[in-house]
């Protein structure tokens, strides 16, 4: 406490370089202590310093970044009502760290849980390019040249010595991209993308032990299991892992997905469409609703403008028989030894059943009329009209001017152009455009309030400018948001009959849930200095008042000498102007003349 008010025995109390006891000492003094501001209830700060509980060393550093960076602001810009509902699953988060560290196997695969995610999409991407380059899968994969088996083994042994000496995350690429190629060519590419699905589906499934490791997901109710999204997901992606080995090679392609999740800017991507998803269906729904009224009128009145390019289905089609399957001009199929065989019946007998259609040429020159029956006139509208630039009257034929309805299919065509695809969707896209820029703008705001902002009482980097005290060490020293945390497990861990006063205080405060003891847009050293620049206000005033009474004093006391000399000047001209004068004879009061009458001043106007 005293060293908040003195700088000297502040930095005797700073742990230095020298390696001596006393600096041990201090070491050891401030890692295990830390300190807070609270408010009484009167409204005065105060501040403590208080030891830090050993199983507050047990909490996470995925946890600290999780709730660092997902804490709601309230009204006042603080983070606290959400950071202190989030106190006693961090707490219980520290009693399960706590137990993990009995057993070291586990607790090892627990602390690695970013690793495992890390493999787990590696090996999905390596899986994918594989499929992708090499299926259908052959039987065999060929002889490896002698040049290009040497340059693969120097590249798997140059990576595994990097491994070994200095592990890279490009090296291990390296190392398991040369080692994958060599398998190839080894064993197959069957194999090799089987041994490669089984270490995937091994990765995922000690990422989900990490993952239960560190949430303490069993020592949580049934409801909050249910509940916990990010666990369902994860045992989603573990399912299509073992799907991916037992039962066909292309789920893994949806593994790839993943990528969305590990991404926040891909993130926002979905979240421009499903934040404002109930704007965005009901205008859909418009828009089906006024395609389905100008699909009822192009039925009524355009029916045979309904002309949509066809390509003829070929006569044979050998490629899809896979060459046992073998068509007919009349359409139908006859085969056992093919993929459609397989699909329709193995029975040859009953091949003949397999019938498929065959386009004729007709007069339109490889059209068909689309609009025959309503459900087609909608079908043909929503599909060619959305997905052409003109809408439907890109699709409809090209009426003569000479018809009588031309004046009404360049209104139809024109209506359906402005109405549905400049307006309805441009309104969607807009939507998706604007709600995705505010998404973008709440990120940037969001780490400009995380950057400039302090956590626990809100107040903003510019009022620590010219300060005694940083912002930096305000939020590092003063106001730290995790030895409030410390603080709180404190009271919780402590015996009752040992309290203090403030740890009483907060102790009643904390088991009513009430915040009034977290400052808010307060701190002592903005305080201390606006109370020291007010009292130097005040004796800078006081100095002045007393420097202006003495120089009225100086003034009157000068006033008063210098009436005293008039006086004097004064009685001295007159004894010597009675001295001076000669004696004059006194007239009559009948010899005296009459007094004249002057007349008033007369006022004149300017």
């Amino acid at each position: 406490q005293l060293s908040q008010h003195n700088k000297e025995l502040a930095a005797l109390l700073k742990p230095s370089s020298a390696a001596d006891y006393g600096n041990t000492a201090l070491e050891y003094y401030a890692k295990h202590t830390a300190q807070i501001e609270i408010v009484r209830q009167d409204r005065t700060m105060e501040r403590i310093v208080f030891p830090v509980p050993s199983i507050c060393e047990y909490l996470t550093d995925e946890t600290k970044s999780r709730v660092y960076h997902t804490a709601e602001r309230d009204e006042q810009g603080s983070k606290v009502s959400d950071f202190f509902e989030r106190c006693d699953d961090m707490f219980n988060e520290m009693k399960w760290q706590k137990k993990l560290r009995a057993n070291p196997t586990l607790y090892w695969i627990s602390a690695h849980m970013s690793l495992w995610s890390s493999i787990s999409f590696n090996l999905a991407m390596l899986i994918n390019l594989l499929i992708a380059f090499f299926f259908p899968f052959s039987g065999g994969t060929g002889e490896l040249d002698p040049r290009l088996s040497g340059l693969v083994w120097t590249a798997m042994l140059v990576s595994l010595a990097t491994v070994i000496t200095l592990p890279k995350a490009s090296a291990i690429r390296t190392l398991v991209a040369s080692a994958t190629l060599r398998l190839i060519f080894s064993v197959g590419l069957e194999p090799t993308l089987w041994l490669i699905g089984c270490a995937n589906v091994i990765n995922k499934a000690v990422f989900l032990v990490s993952l239960l490791g560190n949430r303490g997901t069993f020592t949580k109710n049934l409801q909050a299991i249910m509940g916990d999204v990010e666990l369902w997901y994860y045992v989603a992606y573990l399912i299509l892992c073992v799907l991916g080995l037992t039962m066909h090679e292309f789920f893994y392609s949806v593994l790839l997905l993943d990528v969305v999740y590990r991404e926040e800017t891909l993130l926002n991507v979905i979240r421009s469409v499903t934040r404002n998803g109930r704007s965005i269906v009901l205008t859909a729904v418009l828009a089906v609703i006024l395609i389905y009224l100008f699909s009822i009128i192009g039925y009524l009145f355009f029916e045979d403008d309904f002309l949509v390019d066809v390509d003829p289905a070929p006569h044979l089609m050998p490629a899809l028989a896979g060459g046992g399957l073998m068509c007919t001009q009349e359409g139908h199929c006859t085969g056992s030894d093919s993929p459609m065989a397989a699909m329709f019946g193995n029975d040859t007998d009953n091949a003949t059943d397999v019938v498929l259609p065959v386009l004729e040429e007709d007069d339109n020159g490889g059209k068909e009329r689309a609009c025959d029956t309503l459900v087609m006139c909608i079908i043909t509208t929503l599909n060619q009209g959305l997905r052409n630039g003109g809408g439907i009257g890109d699709v409809l034929r090209n009426p003569s001017s000479k018809e009588p309805l031309f004046v009404f299919r360049v209104m139809y065509d024109l209506l359906f152009f402005f109405v549905i695809i400049i307006i309805l969707l441009n309104l969607i896209f807009g939507i998706i455009i604007d709600t995705f820029a505010d998404l973008r703008s709440e990120k940037q705001q969001k780490e400009e309030i995380l950057k400039n902002t302090c956590f626990i009482c809100g107040l903003n980097r510019a009022a620590f400018d010219n300060k005694s005290v940083s912002f930096d060490e305000h939020i590092k020293e003063e106001h730290n948001m995790w030895h409030y945390l410390f603080f709180i497990v404190l009271v919780k861990v402590k015996d009752p009959t040992e309290f203090t006063g403030p740890e009483s205080y907060v102790y009643l405060m904390v088991k009513d849930k009430d915040l009034d003891w977290f400052p808010r847009m307060r701190a002592m050293s903005l305080a201390v200095e606006e109370g020291d620049s007010e009292q130097s206000e005040r004796q800078n005033l006081q100095a002045q008042l007393e420097a202006t009474t003495k120089l009225v004093e100086t003034l009157s006391t000068q006033l008063s000498e210098l009436r005293d000399q008039m006086t004097e000047q004064r009685k001295q001209k007159q004894r010597i102007g009675l001295l001076a004068a000669p004696a004059l004879p006194q007239i009559p009061p009948q010899f005296q003349p009459a007094p004249q009458q002057v007349p008033p001043p007369v006022a004149v106007n300017p």
